[in-house]
C-alpha cells in the first residue's frame, strides 16, 4: 500500500510513518548511533588493499619470469634444452636410450655415438640437446649436471644399481639437481607378469634419492617414450640455487689455435660479460679474448645453394674493467713484523744437551729428591703405601724428630714414582712367571704401529679427546713448541694475527664480505655491454692448453663465468657432516677432493668444532679436531678461491682401485 499504509497490531492501530521516529510509542527502544569511522579501520582498509595489491604484483612477477625463462625455449633459434642422460648400471647405454627417444618422435637415429646429439621436436615446437655419457666416467657425470635442464637416469630391469651408481647418485644430490626422469633401458623386455614389480621396485629406490618422483618410464613401449618427451620438452626446468645470477655455456664446438680456445655455444642463465673469467673444470681460469657471432650457413631463399655467414665481433673485454688472473698477494717481507724464532735460535735450542733439561739436584737445607723403586705399573697413589726398609728401621727415632724444631730437621718428601723395571720383584708381587722378550727396536716400531691403527686412534680421539700420544721418533718438545695454554676459550684474549704462517701474507682479506657480495652482484645486474641470456656465440679464451681441446672429444667442455673477486684465494671454511654410510676413517689434513660450485679442487682440510651462530666471547677461537665423526657437524678450513653465495659442496675421497670415487662428507653450504 506505499510507505503510508497502516498495521494493525493487537488493539492498536499504527501508522507505519511513525514506527521509528515517535519514541514515545515504545519507550524501552534505544536509538543505534552512527558508526564512525576510525583511523584503526582506515588502517585495517589500508592494509588489506596493500596485501591485495602486494600478492598481485608477486603474482605478475612469477608469471613474467615464467615466460621470460619459456621464451628461451621458444622460437626458431631457441636454445635448447640441456639434458644429461646418465646410465647407472653396466648393462645399460646412453645411446640406445636416446635413440629409442629419437623413434618414437619418428626423427632418424645418429650412427656415431658422439658425446652431444641434438634433436629437433616438431611436436613440441622445441629442442632438445642430450649429452650422452659413459658408464664410470665420473667426473663427466659432475660436470654435465652443472648446466643441464634435465637429468635422465637409466636403470636396468635386470641389475641392481651398484656403489658407483650409489656414489653418483648421492654426490649428485649434494651438488643440486634440476628435474629428474627415470626411465628402464630399452632392448630388455620385462616379463608382463612382472613388469609392474619391476618397476615399483626401480621407483622405490629413486624415490630413496629423490622423493619427488611418481614415475619410471618404460623405453620398451611407445607410450612411455612419448610420455617422456613430453616431460623433457614441456614447462619450465626447475632452477637450481647456486646457479642463479651466474652464466655458463656447454660448448657444442671446439676449436684450438695458438693458444686460443674457442667455444661455441649458447649462454644460459645470467647475461655474459667479457669483462669477467670464465672456469673451464679441469683446465682453470682463462680470459676472455672477444666474443663473436658463431659462424654457420643460411639458405638463400629459393636457391639451392647456401651462403656463408661470417662472424662480427659482438663484445671485447675493456682493459681498465677486465679482471686480472693475480690470485695471490706478493708479500713483502721487510713490512711484516717476524714473531716467530729464528732458525738459529731453533738451533741453540735443539743443540743444548739433554742433561741441561733435568731437574738439578737440590741444594744444600733444601728438600732432596728421592727416587724409589716400584714394581711396574705401580700408581703414585699405590706408591704412597709402600714402605722401604730404610723407613722401616727409622720408624722408633720419627717420635723423637717429630718433637725437634721444624726449621732444624731436614724431612724428605715423595716425587713421583720413577718406574724401574725390575723383573724380580714383578714375578713376586704378581705371583704368575711373565716372560719377558727383548724385541729389536724396528720389530717393536712395527708392532706398535699395527696395533694403533688409524681405526684405534680415531677411537681412542672420540674416547679421549683431549688426549695424544707423544711420537716416539721427535722429542716432544720440539713437536708441540708451537702449541700453548689457553685458560678460557670463550674469555681469553686471541691475537688472530700472531705467528701465522707466511702463506697467510698472500691471501686477500676482506673487511665486510657479504657487503661485498652484495655490491658485486648489484654492480653484474647493472652492468651493460653484455650477452644476453639465449644468444649463440662463440667465446675466444686466451692462453688455453691445448689438452683442453682435447678432451672435449671425450667429455662435454662446460665454461663458468665467474664473479668479481671469485678468482682471488684466500682462506674458505664450509661446515660438513660425514656421510652415514662411509666407514673409512677421516683425519685432519687427509688428501681430498672437493666439489664447489663449479669447481673441484683437491686440499687438505683442517677440523674443528661447529658453534652455531659462531663464537661466543670476546675472541674467535674453535677447537681443533683431529678426526671427523659421525653424527658431527664440522667446520673444515683450506686454501681456495672464494666463491660468493651459498654453495652446495662434497667432500670426495679416491678410491684405491681408481674405479671410482668415495663420497664421505656432503654438506650444503660454504661461508
Amino acid at each position: 500500500m506505499g510507505y503510508s499504509a497502516i498495521m494493525r497490531c493487537g488493539t492498536h492501530v499504527l501508522d507505519r510513518r511513525y514506527m521509528y521516529t515517535n519514541d514515545n510509542l515504545f519507550p524501552g527502544r534505544v536509538s543505534r548511533q552512527a558508526i564512525k569511522v576510525t583511523r584503526a579501520a582506515n588502517a585495517s582498509a589500508q592494509s588489506r588493499i596493500n596485501r591485495r595489491n602486494h600478492a598481485k604484483q608477486l603474482q605478475l612477477q612469477k608469471r613474467q619470469s615464467l615466460l621470460s625463462a619459456i621464451r628461451v625455449f621458444g622460437g626458431v633459434d631457441g636454445a635448447p634444452r640441456i639434458v644429461a642422460v646418465i646410465p647407472l648400471c653396466e648393462d645399460v647405454g646412453s645411446h640406445s636410450a636416446v635413440a629409442a627417444l629419437s623413434k618414437s618422435l619418428a626423427l632418424p637415429v645418429q650412427t656415431d655415438q658422439e658425446t652431444i646429439w641434438k634433436i629437433k621436436v616438431e611436436r613440441f615446437k622445441t629442442s632438445l640437446q642430450f649429452i650422452q655419457l659413459a658408464y664410470g666416467d665420473f667426473y663427466s657425470a659432475l660436470d654435465a649436471c652443472k648446466v643441464a635442464d634435465y637429468v635422465v637416469f637409466i636403470l636396468s630391469p635386470a641389475l641392481e644399481v651398484g656403489s658407483w651408481g650409489e656414489t653418483v647418485l648421492r654426490t649428485l644430490q649434494t651438488q643440486g639437481l634440476p628435474d629428474v626422469v627415470s626411465v628402464v633401458a630399452p632392448g630388455q623386455s620385462i616379463d608382463s607378469k612382472t613388469r609392474s614389480g619391476v618397476l615399483k621396485s626401480l621407483l622405490s629406490f629413486m624415490q630413496y634419492f629423490f622423493p619427488e618422483q611418481s614415475k619410471v618410464f618404460d623405453l620398451n613401449t611407445v607410450s612411455d617414450q612419448l610420455s617422456a618427451v613430453r616431460v623433457l620438452s614441456e614447462g619450465k626446468p626447475q632452477d637450481v640455487r647456486w646457479r642463479q645470477g651466474r652464466s655458463w655455456l656447454l660448448g657444442e664446438s671446439v676449436d684450438w689455435a695458438d693458444g686460443n680456445l674457442a667455444v661455441t655455444g649458447v649462454v644460459r642463465g645470467a647475461q655474459l660479460s667479457p669483462n669477467r673469467l670464465v672456469h673451464l673444470p679441469n683446465h682453470g681460469d682463462f680470459q676472455v679474448l672477444r666474443i663473436t657471432s658463431p659462424s654457420h650457413t643460411e639458405d638463400s631463399g629459393k636457391e639451392s645453394n647456401a651462403m656463408a655467414v661470417e662472424p662480427t665481433v659482438l663484445l671485447e673485454p675493456d682493459p681498465e674493467e677486465a679482471d686480472s688472473l693475480v690470485s695471490s698477494n706478493d708479500p713483502e717481507d721487510m713490512q711484516n713484523e717476524q714473531t716467530w724464532p729464528t732458525e738459529e735460535e731453533l738451533q741453540d735450542a735443539s743443540s743444548q744437551p739433554a742433561d741441561d733439561l733435568q731437574l738439578p739436584e737440590a741444594e744444600p737445607g733444601t728438600t732432596p729428591r728421592v727416587i724409589r723403586r716400584v714394581p711396574k705399573g705401580t700408581s703414585e697413589y699405590q706408591a704412597a703405601w709402600i714402605i722401604d726398609e730404610d723407613e722401616e728401621e727409622d720408624e722408633g727415632s720419627r717420635e723423637s724428630d717429630e718433637a725437634a724444631p721444624f726449621g732444624n730437621v731436614e724431612k724428605p718428601i715423595i716425587e713421583a714414582p720413577v718406574h724401574i723395571e725390575d723383573e724380580m720383584e714383578v714375578e713376586a708381587n704378581s705371583g704368575k712367571d711373565v716372560p719377558f722378550q727383548d724385541l729389536a727396536e724396528e720389530e717393536e716400531n712395527r708392532q706398535l704401529e699395527s696395533w694403533r691403527g688409524r681405526q684405534r686412534e680415531e677411537r681412542d680421539d672420540r674416547e679421549f679427546p683431549d688426549e695424544v700420544d707423544t711420537p716416539r721418533d721427535i722429542p716432544a718438545r720440539t713437536r708441540f713448541q708451537r702449541y700453548r695454554g689457553l685458560r678460557s676459550f670463550r674469555t681469553s684474549p686471541w691475537d688472530p694475527y700472531e705467528n701465522l704462517p707466511r702463506d697467510y701474507a698472500r691471501i686477500f682479506q676482506f673487511e665486510d664480505f657479504k657487503r661485498t657480495e652484495r655490491a658485486v652482484r648489484r654492480r653484474a645486474e647493472a652492468e651493460g655491454g653484455a650477452i644476453p641470456a639465449g644468444t649463440r656465440v662463440t667465446v675466444y679464451l686466451k692462453d688455453v692448453p691445448k689438452d683442453a681441446a682435447e678432451t672435449s672429444a671425450k667429455r662435454p667442455l662446460i665454461a663458468f663465468s665467474l664473479l668479481q673477486h671469485e678468482h682471488k684465494k684466500s682462506v674458505v671454511h664450509f661446515s660438513i657432516q660425514r656421510n652415514t654410510e662411509y666407514e673409512g676413517s677421516v683425519r685432519s689434513k687427509d688428501p681430498l677432493i672437493l666439489c664447489v660450485g663449479p669447481r673441484r679442487l683437491r686440499v687438505r682440510p683442517v677440523y674443528s668444532q661447529y658453534t652455531r651462530g659462531g663464537a661466543r666471547g670476546v675472541n674467535n677461537v674453535h677447537k681443533f679436531e683431529r678426526y671427523l665423526r659421525h653424527g658431527d657437524t664440522h667446520v673444515a678450513t683450506v686454501y681456495g678461491t672464494l666463491l660468493f653465495g651459498y654453495q652446495p659442496c662434497a667432500l670426495l675421497r679416491e678410491a684405491p682401485e681408481k674405479s671410482g670415487m668415495s663420497s664421505l662428507g656432503p654438506r650444503n653450504r660454504i661461508d
